[in-house]
């Protein structure tokens, strides 16, 4: 992207002042709530939505999925479009594109439509949130870059703990219809944000499209997006034989974008060791990071039979936790460094999961409390810092390619993160069934205990790193 910055960093641009910086990372951290929030708010809201419909709800359960598909098919091309277009021009068609099918999606009439419009929605959505990122990551300088990437950590950790509960309520009292509607006004005030803040940022080289990049790397994207969602629900050969297919071209994209001149996504920033450590380290951690949201309610809930509320209260200590830990987490950062945060935050966060396996429905309310939040304080400290430890080393001409891999990977790892949280308790069910098992819940446990040991693996990265890894980026934020 074209700016004043120069590539090792440093100075900030005359066009973004500290304030307007603030307000596009305002815009953005906005922007990337509303995108990760519509993909899980509507999952309550489903059964409205089929009968509404005449249909069956999993019918419609093609509409989560087909939105959380067009995300990560498209998600990897948004860096070539904002370099080609400009930032601007497809920030603002974006959010106008997500806010016109959020209109059409409520006003739906069919199960045909409605899916239709959640793939523009996931469209809309994989070049907003990519694209603001990016923007914010060119123009802030580099000693605020992890105050940046900290503030934009927060959406991916409370959007899917507040999505259900949230879609419940708005369903129950207003109407499914609502859930959509309410991105109107947002999106009219994100638009006339982003026209009067955010710069309009060109590449300065005209790289031609990489066609055959972007058909490899989206059929494997949407192979094991497809796959996990099918595992999610229905674990079968077709589903591991979608995820075997996705991988073998992943491979095979891996092979292109390594030969390609104009490669869609370089792989250059894969060579930094800080980098390489907070995807694929970061990659286990942030599995296990999206499976808690899911496993929660579903134990509470089925499990335990607890109702809505409850079972929503309860969950909302995990929201308190993540939001808790904000304000100190660099301080601790500068004070402890990254590796050895990581490293023992990543051992405490394994063993808070771990320790979720050992509710039962007699806890007391303070104790459930204390450890979920303890949990989502833990969690946030080690998704902050891998996060903040991404883009430390990497220079700004690789920052559209760091971006663009990082993203298209953390979209696979949360998904897969609920389908190994999925599969957890299928395997805790047909074991408890063999070994006797007759506690309440007792299949959550087991799937507890397999996140928190795919959590511990997550760690094994961060241990490999040499001593000091990003502690002069740390130290100068």
């Amino acid at each position: 992207m074209k700016t004043s910055v120069e590539a090792t960093g440093g100075a900030l641009p005359q066009a973004m002042t500290p304030t307007r910086l603030r307000w596009v990372m305002l815009l953005v951290t906005g922007a990337m709530f509303m995108e990760i929030l519509d993909g899980s708010i509507i999952v309550t809201a489903l059964p409205s939505i089929a009968r509404s419909f005449g249909e069956a709800p999993m019918a419609l359960e093609l509409g989560v999925s087909a939105y959380m598909l067009a995300v990560g098919v498209f998600i990897p091309a948004s860096g070539w479009v904002a370099d080609r277009f400009g930032a601007r021009a497809i920030l603002a068609s974006a959010i106008v594109l997500f806010t016109l099918a959020s209109l059409l999606c409520g006003s739906a009439q069919g199960v045909h439509s409605f899916v239709a419009l959640r793939i523009v929605q996931g469209v809309a959505g994989a070049m907003m949130v990519p694209v603001g990122r990016l923007v914010v990551m060119h123009h802030t300088p580099r000693d605020k870059l992890m105050e940046a990437m900290a503030s934009l950590v927060w959406p991916a950790l409370i959007a899917p703990v507040l999505g259900p509960p949230l879609g419940g309520l708005i369903t129950t009292h207003l109407g499914w219809q609502w859930i959509f509607w309410l991105n109107l006004p947002i999106g009219a005030l994100a638009l006339v944000a982003c026209l009067a803040l955010v710069p309009d940022d060109k590449g300065e080289e005209k790289r031609p499209f990489d066609w055959p990049g972007f058909a490899l790397c989206g059929a494997a994207t949407f192979a094991l997006l497809l796959g996990f969602d099918r595992m999610t629900v229905q674990p079968d050969i077709a589903g591991a034989g979608l995820i075997a297919l996705g991988l073998g071209l992943g491979v095979a994209t891996l092979g292109h974008f390594r030969r390609a001149a104009s490669p869609m996504l370089g792989l250059e920033p894969w060579s930094i060791q800080t980098f390489r450590a907070s995807q694929r380290g970061g990659a286990l951690m942030r599995l296990s990071i999206g499976a808690v949201p899911f496993l929660l309610p579903l134990m509470f809930q089925i499990g335990f039979g607890y109702d809505a509320f409850h079972s929503g209260l309860l969950v909302l200590a995990v929201f308190a936790g993540n939001l808790g830990i904000k304000t100190v987490t660099t301080p601790i950062l500068r004070r402890f460094g990254m590796r050895n945060v990581l490293i023992v935050n990543g051992v405490l966060c394994a063993l808070l999961i771990a320790a979720c396996s050992l509710l039962q429905p007699h806890t007391s309310v303070p104790v459930a409390v204390a450890l979920l939040a303890a949990g989502g304080c833990a969690r946030s400290m080690q998704f902050t810092s891998i996060n903040s430890m991404t883009f430390a080393d990497v220079p700004r001409p690789q920052m559209s390619h760091a971006n663009g891999l990082s993203n298209t990977l953390s979209q696979l790892t949360m998904a897969a993160g609920i389908t190994v949280g999925a599969l957890g308790v299928r395997i805790g069910h047909v074991l408890g069934a063999q070994l006797g098992w007759q506690a309440a819940g007792a299949e959550y446990r087991f799937a507890f205990l397999l996140v928190a040991l795919v959590a511990l693996a997550g760690v094994v990265d961060m241990l490999r790193l040499p001593r000091g890894a990003a502690d002069d980026f740390v130290k100068r934020s």
